[in-house]
């Protein structure tokens, strides 16, 4: 082989190296957050050198304290945590925060920890072990072969990961329920009812009944969630199914629900949704719509340098519902040709949550 023929291969290797690797990345930080290294740096109040860190870490064996600065050096290259100079004519830096960090705080309104926790359980990453088998069986998910039973079927049966779910999910809602108010409240104008199907504890319908005191607002999800929560002000829980039936209301909030399901299943929630808002008659003009945040999943041909990091993350996703649940992330004309499916007769995009979107669907 040529000199560039060498050179090529050794970058493929790289490249391969690289990807073989690369579940490093994900693991480390969740080691750092198990440790409270986040939480350790902020209470600090000013950069910290890697024998503070040490000194500080409550539950770290004396042995293991030379491997710190390594996980580190890791978390610092993926922009978890930077380095500053600590002062003029001080050789050593000092490990800061970063906002990618300040997301994982215990204390953050808006921490993302409890969906870290949810995502890299290992209930949760057992299922990859078991991709290829899946694709030569006739489960219906790699969860499925991994666990002998459906994801719903075992968080029915084990609390503990129907309650990290249930909190990864609300820590994302409190992100989401932030820029929703502040970019879309005139969205809700005009309607007096709305209903949050699959709303788990509550945390997004909470936040908006809040913002809209005139907002009737109802959380529907299974009888087993909504248990034992109580009713406030202008807000309810009500048990049921979605497949089934939906409660009526002006409108219809679908907070990541979609992308759990196949093509069909997610026609019967649209249907059940539709007859929602248009059993709802009190004689006057209400633009009645359903409401949903959910990815949608960019066009190859639109990926550029600059936005290919997204559209990593939304295909990471994509191979999550693959191999976790039974639904996956759709592009716009995947998404247009559910709505028409479910007679809707038109729909707006807004692409103001970052990697999703709000999407509103009028009958």
């Amino acid at each position: 082989m040529d000199k560039v023929n060498v050179n090529e291969l050794l970058e493929a290797q790289a490249h391969v190296w690289n990807h073989i690797f690369s579940f490093i990345n994900s693991m480390s930080l969740k080691c750092a957050v198990d440790l409270g290294i986040p939480d350790i740096i902020h209470s600090h109040g000013k950069p910290m050198t890697v024998a503070e860190l040490v000194a500080a870490l409550p539950t770290l064996n004396p042995t293991k304290a030379r491997y710190i600065y390594r996980l580190m050096r890791i978390l610092v290259h993926s922009g978890f945590f930077a380095q500053q100079k600590l002062s003029h004519g001080v050789q050593e830096d000092g490990y800061v925060l970063t906002n990618a960090s300040r997301l994982l705080l215990k204390d953050n309104p808006l921490s993302l920890t409890p969906f870290l926790k949810f995502e890299l359980d290992p209930i949760l990453t057992k299922p990859w072990d078991f991709l290829g088998l899946w694709f030569q069986n006739n489960d219906c998910t790699s969860f499925y072969t991994a666990h002998g039973k459906t994801y719903w079927d075992y968080a029915d049966h084990d609390p503990n990961l129907g309650n990290i779910f249930n909190e990864g999910m609300a820590s994302d809602a409190r992100l989401v329920s932030s820029v929703l108010i502040d970019k879309c409240k005139g969205s809700f104008e005009g309607l007096d009812s709305l209903v949050d199907v699959g709303g788990g504890t509550g945390t997004l319908a909470k936040a908006i009944a809040h913002a809209f005191p005139h907002l009737d607002c109802t959380v529907f999800d299974l009888p087993h969630v909504v248990a034992g929560l109580q009713d406030s002000c202008n807000l309810k829980y009500v048990g049921g199914d979605m497949f089934e039936d939906v409660p009526v209301a002006d409108a219809v909030l679908l907070k990541w629900i979609l992308h759990d399901w196949n093509d069909n299943e997610c026609l019967k929630i649209l249907k059940r949704c539709k007859e929602a808002i248009l059993n709802q008659d009190k004689g006057v003009m209400i633009k009645k719509k359903v409401m949903i945040i959910d990815m949608v999943l960019m066009d190859n041909e639109k990926v550029n340098e600059e936005n290919s990091k997204t559209f990593e993350t939304q295909l990471f996703m994509d191979m999550v519902m693959m191999a976790v649940l039974t639904g996956r992330q759709r592009r716009e004309d995947e998404w247009a040709r559910l709505f028409c499916a479910a007679g809707f007769s038109h729909y707006k995009i807004f692409p103001l949550l970052g990697l999703r979107s709000f999407i509103e669907v009028y009958p």
